[in-house]
Formats: structure tokens, C-alpha cells, sequence
């Protein structure tokens, strides 16, 4: 037998078109066997994949027909091999998405999703997944009236149950496959329907996803492929201050459990995802923790805090240039290529720091907190510029710079010849000037050291010579 699906140009044309209408005869009056039938679909499904020369299928009769097949076939191998070929071509071709909704066939998918089969799960919640993108389906009233969010929870309860060390080494392809459709389907619920009525109805599955974080190990090369990515993702619009959720997040016999969990998928992946991955890829991870955190008992956020703010070992060095974790998110919190990131990870530093300007400063140095004030309308401390202490790893108190957040102590001596008379006074009148058009600015509070020598009677006139003419 010659093998499927291998004419090209015109011949394809004709065979694609040759294969539409029989399947399309065989609707009015049954002239296929049943394996004949899906072998015809399995053609059909690998003529699809290019929309080249098989444009009968894209068409509004050639997607009827598809839809007849998948929701109306008594066989259920009929019905996934229709749903596969419906799938590409509503991934390949947008207008087709919207014949899927037109006639009727987004309810009927809400349904046939209550059925205890992967394959079904797969590729009725991807088809469902790609009707959010450029369609007027209504998700809304799916979900009030065709059960969506009832399927989707029971669906990843069903994931949850197969979790057990002899399940986790035996998942079948096709599971972890719907899982990821599930849970990219749910995001895009819960990102387009964020209202808390309708986000709610999601709620139940919060544990269903906790307890699937711990479905494999965590691939230090791809820290959040799937199921990670899709999983984390899941959380991201999920009410985290429901009483299941907390129950779920902050376990009474492990409250850090999940938020040490999210910061082993996070430790790896601010290593190994250069600058164009890690803003689609880590953002919606560090959004999380911050959830996470915002809502935990006390001694889960002093873990989170242990493990993500500079330490005393840090502070050995200028904050931001280490290999560690809080490193690298210092790091990352001013990547001008990584705008997203950079602002959720600001955020969650300043959150640690109790949204309090004087311990973000203290806890990240002037450095990287001051960008952050300035554009979150945030008073700059006054005490920004005034050496504090931090405890060293034995415990005892070391001053720190201000600006860096390195202990002063460790800070390489700057070998620099001495200034001279007339170089002290040159950078003194320079700084005067400086301190003036700050002051007109009126982003800080100033004092120019000119006026307060004036004071203290240590001031003292230049004369002609001893000044620089300034640009």
C-alpha cells in the first residue's frame, strides 16, 4: 500500500479534494467501513499540516464536515482522528475557528469534556484553547452555562489522583499532553474572563495544581518546560486568599513546601534562559511567588525572605555581581531588554521589604532601590545616603555601604593619588553648582555644604584665580 499522504502540488490538491468530498458523501449515506473512514481522516490530517494545495479543507463545508465526524461519529476513533485534522486546521487558519463557534460546537465541546479520556481531553481543550484567540465566542456563558470550569477542575482532580510514585514513572505521553492543554486552556479563561465571579469557579483546582508541582523532577536544563511552565502559569490569575487555596499553598504540616517548591523551579531558571526567554518564561514564576507571599503566615514569608534577599555572604561583595539567586534577581531587577520581569521582580523585593522605603534600601542597596522609588512615586528616604549594619555570618553588626550594600569592611581601598589644593577647591566649586540645580529640581530635600560652611564660619572666598570658568 502506498503510503498516505504523499502527493504535492496539483495531485495534492486533487487528493485533498478527492478525500473532503468522500468523507462528505459518506455523512449522507454510509459508503465507508469504519477503518477505511479513519483511514481517510489520518490522510486528510497529514494533507492538513501544510495549507498548501488543501484548501478544500478550510472551507466552511470542508470544516462541517470535520465537525460532523468528531461530534456525531458513534465510534470514538472517528471522532479524535476529525478532531485531530479540526485542530491543525484551526491552529493553521484563524477563520475556521470561528465556523467552530458559529455552528454551535463550542457547547457541544464543553460536554464531550466530561469524558475519562486523555486523547479527548487533548484535543477538545486545545480546540476550546484556540477559540480564545480571534473568535466572538462567548467564554463567559460557557462557563455559567455549559460547565467549562466544572470539566477543567475535574479534569486536572483526575491528574492529581494518577499522581503516585508508580504513576509518576509510568505517565503516558498522551496524559501529560492533556494536562498542558488543560492548563493553557484555564490561563486563558481566567486571563480573559478575570472578573472574580468568574475566576472563581476555578478555584478548586488550586490543589489539584499544587499537588501536580510535584508530578516529576525539575530539569535543571529546562527548568519550566512542560509541565512546569503551564503549571506555574495556571496559578497566575487563581484568588489565592480563598480558604481551599491557603489550605492547598500553605499546608498546616508544611506551610514552605510550595513556596521552596516555585523557588527550585526559579533558582535554575534565572541561570540557564538567556535575555529573550526570561521575560516570557520566568515573569509569570516571579509573579507567583509574590502571590505566594503576600498571602503566606509570617514564617513562610521569613523563608521566602531567607532564600531570596541578599545574605551576609552577599554583602562580601557589591550587591547584584555574585552567581547567587538574589544576585541574579538584583541583577535582572534593572534589565533594560526584560521590562516585565524587571518590574515583577522589583516588586517582590520591595514587597519582602515590607513596601517600606527604608528597608528596601537597606535590604538592596540605594543602587538598585532608587529607580524603583522614583518611578513608583515612592519618597526617597532620607537616611538613603547614611551607612547602616547588617549582621555578618556570625552574627555581629558591620557597617554597610549605603549604595552598594556591601559591607564596608570588605570594599576594595581605591588607590588614588592625593588631591591637591587647587583640585579640592575646583571639585568643591563644581559641586556647589550641582548642588543647586538639584535642589531646584525638588526631587530631594538638599542642603548645599556651601551654606552650612557659611554657618559654621569654616567658609572661606576663592579667589579670581582659583576658580574654573563651569560650562
Amino acid at each position: 500500500m502506498a503510503e498516505l499522504g504523499t502527493a504535492t502540488g496539483p495531485a495534492k490538491l486533487i487528493a485533498v479534494t478527492n478525500l473532503v468530498k468522500k468523507l462528505s458523501d459518506d455523512l449522507e449515506a454510509i459508503t465507508l467501513l469504519p477503518k477505511d473512514r479513519d483511514l481517510a481522516l489520518e490522510e486528510l490530517k497529514i494533507y492538513g499540516r501544510d495549507p498548501k494545495n488543501a484548501d478544500p479543507i478550510f472551507t466552511k463545508e470542508g470544516i462541517s464536515m470535520l465537525l460532523r465526524h468528531a461530534f456525531h461519529s458513534p465510534s470514538s476513533d472517528t471522532a479524535h482522528a476529525a478532531l485531530r485534522v479540526l485542530a491543525n486546521a484551526m491552529l493553521l487558519k484563524t477563520e475556521t475557528r470561528q465556523t467552530f463557534v458559529d455552528q454551535g460546537f463550542a457547547n457541544r465541546a464543553c460536554k464531550d469534556l466530561k469524558s475519562e479520556n486523555w486523547d479527548n481531553e487533548f484535543l477538545l481543550s486545545r480546540i476550546l484553547f484556540l477559540t480564545t484567540y480571534d473568535t466572538e465566542v462567548d467564554l463567559k456563558e460557557l462557563i455559567d452555562k455549559h460547565h467549562l470550569a466544572e470539566r477543567i477542575n475535574d479534569n486536572l482532580s483526575r491528574h492529581a489522583k494518577q499522581l503516585s510514585e508508580k504513576a509518576k514513572a509510568k505517565v503516558e505521553p498522551m496524559q501529560e499532553m492533556a494536562l498542558v492543554e488543560t492548563l493553557k486552556l484555564l490561563f486563558n479563561l481566567t486571563h480573559h474572563c478575570s472578573d472574580a465571579e468568574h475566576v472563581s469557579a476555578f478555584t478548586p483546582s488550586v490543589p489539584h495544581i499544587v499537588t501536580l508541582l510535584w508530578r516529576q523532577d525539575i530539569s535543571a536544563a529546562k527548568p519550566l518546560d512542560p509541565p512546569f511552565g503551564p503549571l506555574v502559569n495556571a496559578l497566575l490569575n487563581l484568588d489565592m486568599e480563598s480558604d481551599s487555596s491557603k489550605a492547598a499553598i500553605y499546608p498546616k504540616n508544611n506551610p514552605n513546601a510550595v513556596a521552596t517548591r516555585l523557588i527550585e523551579m526559579l533558582d535554575p531558571s534565572m541561570k540557564v534562559y538567556d535575555d529573550g526567554e526570561l521575560e516570557p518564561v520566568v515573569t509569570p514564576l516571579v509573579s507567583v511567588i509574590r502571590n505566594i507571599y503576600e498571602h503566606a503566615p509570617e514564617s513562610t514569608k521569613e523563608h521566602i525572605r531567607s532564600l531570596l534577599l541578599p545574605t551576609a555572604e552577599d554583602r562580601e561583595n557589591i550587591l547584584g555581581r555574585g552567581a547567587t539567586l538574589s544576585a541574579r534577581l538584583l541583577k535582572n531587577s534593572t534589565n533594560p531588554t526584560a521590562p516585565a520581569l524587571r518590574e515583577a521582580i522589583s516588586h517582590l523585593l520591595f514587597d519582602m521589604s515590607d513596601r517600606d522605603a527604608s528597608k528596601f534600601v537597606e535590604n538592596v542597596g540605594y543602587g538598585f532601590a532608587s529607580g524603583f522609588l522614583f518611578q513608583n512615586n515612592v519618597p526617597i528616604p532620607t537616611s538613603a545616603s547614611e551607612a547602616f549594619s547588617k549582621g555578618d555570618p556570625n552574627g555581629e553588626q558591620k557597617p554597610v555601604n549605603p549604595v552598594t550594600g556591601q559591607f564596608i569592611d570588605a570594599e576594595n581601598p581605591v588607590d588614588v593619588p592625593e588631591m591637591t589644593q587647587a583640585e579640592k577647591e575646583r571639585e568643591a566649586e563644581r559641586l556647589f553648582v550641582l548642588f543647586e540645580r538639584l535642589k531646584k529640581t525638588g526631587i530631594m530635600d538638599v542642603q548645599n555644604p556651601v551654606e552650612a560652611a557659611m554657618r559654621e564660619g569654616t567658609y572661606r572666598e576663592l579667589k579670581d584665580d582659583e576658580v574654573e570658568e563651569l560650562e
